[in-house]
C-alpha cells in the first residue's frame, strides 16, 4: 500500500470535472416536496439497551414516498431540561443501524444522537419495488434515469431525518448537524445540504466524484461500475448522467455557508484521496478538512473523533454565542 493518487499539493488544489445538471436543484426540490407530502409523523418507542448512561428509542419515521424508514434516537440520561444539540448520524456501505448499545458516543459527548438505518443494506429497512435487503450493489440500481436511481431514495431518507431530528422535543431545532463515515460521509454531505443542517462532518466520504472514481479506485464498491460498464458499453453516458445527481461534489457547490470538517486518508484505495478532494475544494463555505498520511480507508478512527469532538465544542460555542 501506498500513494496511488495525486500529490498532496495537488490534491489540494484538485478540481474536479464533475458537470452539476441544470435541473439539479429542481430535481431536489421536488423530490423532497413529495416525499414531505406523503410524510407522517415519527413513532418513537423506548427500549432497553442494557446501559446506564444513555437512553434509547426505536424510531421510525417517513422516508422517501412516506416508507418507513428506522433509526436509533440516544440521548444522555443526565441531560437536564434544555434542549440538546442534535446529530443525524448516517451507515457506511452495506451497514445497517446495528443494535441499540452500539453507536452511542455522541450521547456520551452530550448530543442528541439519532442514527439512520439505510434501507436495503442489511438492516432494519427495506427498499421498494419488492426489493429487500441485499448487499452489494446499489451503484448501478436504476441506473437509467435520476428517479429511479437506488441514491435519490436513500438520499432523500437522509435529508428527511434531519427533518425528524429537528423536530424532536429534546433537540434545539437550530443546532442539528448531519454525520458520517464512507457511505455515511457522502449521506451527511448530501442529506445536510438537502436538510439543511447547521454543520457537517464528513469522513472519508464515498459517493463523490463518480467519473474519477470509476477510473482509479481499486477496490469496491466503486469497482462496480467498472464491472458494470465493462459488460454495458453503451451505457456510460447515461450512468454518470443518473450519478452526477447523487455525487457530493455537486451538493457541495450548493452548500453555501454551511461549515464543515472532512477527514481524508491518502492512502485509501476504497475513495480514493481525489474525489475526497473533490467535493471539499468545491465547498464554498467555512471549511476543514485533517488529513491522515499513512490510512487506508479506515482513515482517522478515534483520532478523528478526537478532532471532531474539538471542533464542533469550537463550533457550537461560536454559534450559542452569535445566537
Amino acid at each position: 500500500m501506498g500513494y496511488a493518487d495525486l500529490p498532496l499539493d495537488e490534491l489540494r488544489t484538485y478540481a474536479s470535472s464533475v458537470t452539476r445538471p441544470d435541473d439539479f436543484d429542481e430535481f431536489w426540490r421536488n423530490t423532497l416536496k413529495e416525499s414531505r407530502e406523503a410524510s407522517w409523523a415519527p413513532q418513537l418507542e423506548k427500549v432497553d439497551n442494557r446501559l446506564t448512561a444513555v437512553d434509547t428509542w426505536d424510531v421510525t419515521f417517513a422516508g422517501f414516498g412516506g416508507q418507513p424508514v428506522k433509526a436509533w434516537l440516544h440521548l444522555p440520561v443526565n441531560r437536564g431540561d434544555a434542549p440538546l444539540p442534535g446529530i443525524v448520524q448516517y451507515i457506511g456501505y452495506t451497514g445497517g443501524r446495528g443494535l441499540p448499545h452500539e453507536r452511542i458516543s455522541w450521547a456520551l459527548a452530550g448530543y442528541a444522537h439519532l442514527v439512520m438505518d439505510t434501507r436495503g443494506q442489511g438492516g432494519d429497512s427495506e427498499d421498494t419495488g419488492g426489493q429487500g435487503s441485499s448487499v452489494p450493489g446499489f451503484l448501478t440500481r436504476g441506473w437509467e434515469s435520476p428517479q429511479t436511481h437506488y441514491y435519490r431514495r436513500l438520499i432523500t431518507d437522509a435529508a428527511l431525518a434531519v427533518d425528524v431530528a429537528r423536530g424532536l422535543d429534546a433537540v434545539d431545532a437550530g443546532r442539528v448537524l448531519t454525520t458520517g463515515i464512507s457511505q455515511g460521509g457522502g449521506l451527511a454531505i448530501a442529506g445536510g445540504v438537502l436538510g439543511e443542517a447547521q454543520a457537517v462532518l464528513a469522513d472519508v466520504p464515498f459517493l463523490c466524484d463518480f467519473p474519477r472514481a470509476a477510473w482509479i479506485a481499486t477496490q469496491q464498491p466503486y469497482t462496480e461500475l467498472t464491472t458494470f460498464l465493462s459488460r454495458r458499453r453503451d451505457a456510460a453516458q447515461q450512468l454518470m448522467s443518473t450519478l452526477s445527481y447523487f455525487d457530493g461534489v455537486n451538493f457541495a457547490r450548493g452548500a453555501g455557508t454551511v461549515p464543515t470538517l472532512f477527514s481524508v486518508a491518502l492512502m485509501d484505495q476504497i475513495c480514493p484521496p481525489s474525489t475526497v478532494y473533490g467535493a471539499y475544494n468545491a465547498w464554498p463555505g467555512p471549511k476543514e478538512i485533517r488529513e491522515w498520511a499513512y490510512n487506508n480507508h479506515e482513515g482517522g478512527q478515534g483520532y478523528q473523533e478526537i478532532e471532531q469532538y474539538d471542533w464542533l465544542r469550537e463550533f457550537l460555542g461560536d454559534h450559542d454565542a452569535r445566537a
